[in-house]
């Protein structure tokens, strides 16, 4: 009997220690550094009314018309904010391209209860692109696209984990990239030259849910929203083979031309492993 006793109260023991123990351990969950790989799906800004800017007179403002001899405005077929299927408006435009990027992730958490907050830099790439296509009555077409070559950010984040195995939270910060910008034309009398990679500058937000699987890892699922500025990018348009009655020579011997749209915007759906230490 006293045996059975002791048995019983060994197991009573061990019993209410598992709990108390896996509680102790939640309460070290989101505290501390972790490094994090993440992968995304991102997804273009809706940017179908773009155009080109023309600076006719190259005085800096991008306020001209390119016109004709006849006075006729040369880019009257129009504008749409994607990459050209051919060199007329008839022709159409594909659509931008959504793409997956990949990132690195490095931060560090605090816990105060149940809050924690915490910051990060991250870096990595996303093949995501972003065209905008003027067609001139040639006919020609005249396509800007820009990609990301690499990007970085930092970010704080704030959140509250009801039990210490999951946190939800929102974060935000600054964000760089460098730009690399690519210029396609159908038009092969002109010359055209220009800066190629630029450097984008702006913000993210976002938030997202993460769980812990382990003692030391987690998986999480994530929204986020970049904003990147980028207005450097010019295409010089000079004489080429083209004659002095050529659109683009008419109002001082060339034009420079510029994207209408200086955001580069995407939307991204992110799923995130950590290893926290």
């Amino acid at each position: 009997m006293r045996k059975s006793f002791l048995t019983l109260a060994i197991l009573a023991t061990s019993t209410a220690a598992v709990p108390a123990f896996a509680q102790d351990e939640r309460a070290d969950h989101f505290n501390g550094a972790y490094v994090s790989i993440v992968g995304d799906h991102s997804m273009q800004e809706n940017d179908a009314d773009e155009t080109l800017l023309f600076d006719t007179d190259r005085d800096g403002q991008y306020d001209d018309t390119v016109r004709t001899v006849t006075n006729a405005n040369a880019f009257a077929p129009g504008f749409c904010g994607a990459p050209a299927n051919g060199n007329n408006a008839g022709a159409g435009c594909s659509n931008d391209t959504d793409d997956f990027g990949a990132y690195g992730r490095v931060g560090v958490d605090k816990r105060y209860g149940n809050f924690v907050v915490g910051a990060l830099i991250e870096g990595g790439k996303s093949w995501a692109s972003d065209s905008v296509t003027g067609f001139s009555s040639t006919p020609a077409s005249y396509t800007f696209t820009r990609e990301i070559e690499y990007e970085s950010a930092a970010r704080l984040r704030a959140g509250y984990t009801p039990d210490g195995g999951a946190l939800f939270y929102v974060t935000g910060g600054g964000t760089y990239a460098k730009l690399d910008n690519n210029f396609a034309t159908t038009n092969g009398a002109n010359s055209f030259a220009d800066n190629g990679k630029t450097n984008g500058w702006g913000w993210q937000a976002g938030g997202g849910a993460e769980v812990m699987v382990g003692n030391s890892m987690s998986i999480g699922l994530e929204y986020l929203y970049t904003n990147l500025s980028d207005d450097d990018y010019v295409v010089n348009v000079g004489a080429g083979t083209a004659p002095a009655t050529n659109p683009f020579l008419l109002n001082g011997g060339g034009t420079n031309i510029v994207r209408e749209d200086a955001d580069f915007d995407r939307h991204a759906v992110r799923v995130t492993t950590s290893m926290r230490f």
